[in-house]
């Protein structure tokens, strides 16, 4: 007869075989799950943003195959070679941008390319050379209620609370000079430098923000209402806004201007954008490149 540990040795042999034979075959009859494509991820935004997706748009694919697979996403205020250059570097494949790749609101590539443009050339090439796609989120993300946006910048200029009722862009801040007001926003928003139309001394409590590069009539409209202050802008044409701001001080009337750039008006906007992707898009790493 069989020593009684030699049979407990030997059923538990049986026992591992059994286990191994199922773990291999589970093994090889598994299927890797398939990674997300740019695609993929672009419908999840449309049924996530909360509006409804429009299909007259710039918001679409502006260069690369939507069928790639991602390896991680950049999402950014505008997707100038720089950014492309360290989204490859980190293995970034997806690039999310805010603004025009190919320096016009659509961005048309018929022009550049019949003029044999060499910096766009040389851009769409390492867009190819490193399988990038490029897609812009631009119409939507600002339609979104709240507009991300304006969500992101309020929390980035901690004016959240001083927000006035019934509008995304207007504050009644505390008491303050345009001078402070001005290099308040310069730290916060980490600019280097911003421009002040208007006396620096001059008390202020009403704002108005207006971030990227609004029409005339809006800054207009934001600028001669009884209830601002001082209005904060992206940017403008010379001879609008600004010209018109100059003669409302020329004027002796109680108004500023505090013109910022338009990436640095609306950066936050996007980092904003990143955070929001983050809660359903988990498959992939996504990171905000500023």
């Amino acid at each position: 007869m069989m020593p009684s540990h030699a049979r407990v040795m030997r059923r538990s042999c049986l026992v591992a075989t059994v286990v191994l034979q199922v773990v291999s075959t589970q093994a090889i009859g598994a299927q890797p799950t398939p990674a997300l494509t740019a695609r993929q991820i672009v419908d999840r935004i449309k049924q996530h943003v909360g509006v409804p997706w429009d299909s007259t748009t710039v918001d679409t694919f502006k260069d690369g195959d939507p069928d790639t697979p991602v390896t991680g996403v950049a999402v950014t205020m505008m997707a100038t070679m720089d950014v492309l250059q360290r989204a490859a570097a980190a293995k970034q494949n997806f690039i999310i941008t805010h603004e025009p790749t190919f320096y016009s609101h659509r961005d048309g590539l018929a022009d550049l390319e019949k003029a044999k443009d060499p910096v766009t050339a040389e851009k769409r090439a390492f867009i190819k050379t490193h399988g990038l796609v490029i897609w812009r989120f631009h119409d939507h993300w600002h339609r979104r209620s709240p507009d991300g946006i304006a969500v992101g910048m309020r929390q980035a200029l901690g004016w959240e609370r001083y927000r006035a009722a019934g509008s995304e862009f207007r504050f009644t801040l505390p008491a303050t000079t345009v001078g402070a007001l001005a290099s308040t926003i310069k730290r916060d928003l980490h600019i280097r430098a911003v421009r002040v139309v208007g006396d620096p001394k001059m008390r202020v409590t009403s704002v108005a923000l207006s971030p990227g590069a609004a029409p005339f009539e809006a800054q207009r409209a934001a600028l001669q209402s009884s209830g601002v202050d001082v209005l904060v802008i992206g940017e403008a044409r010379e001879w609008e806004t600004v010209l018109y701001a100059t003669d409302a001080v020329s004027e002796h009337r109680r108004k500023a201007l505090i013109i910022l750039g338009h990436i640095p008006s609306e950066q936050a906007g996007m980092a904003e954008c990143a955070r929001w992707l983050k809660t359903f898009v988990t498959e992939v790493p996504i990171r905000f490149v500023p």
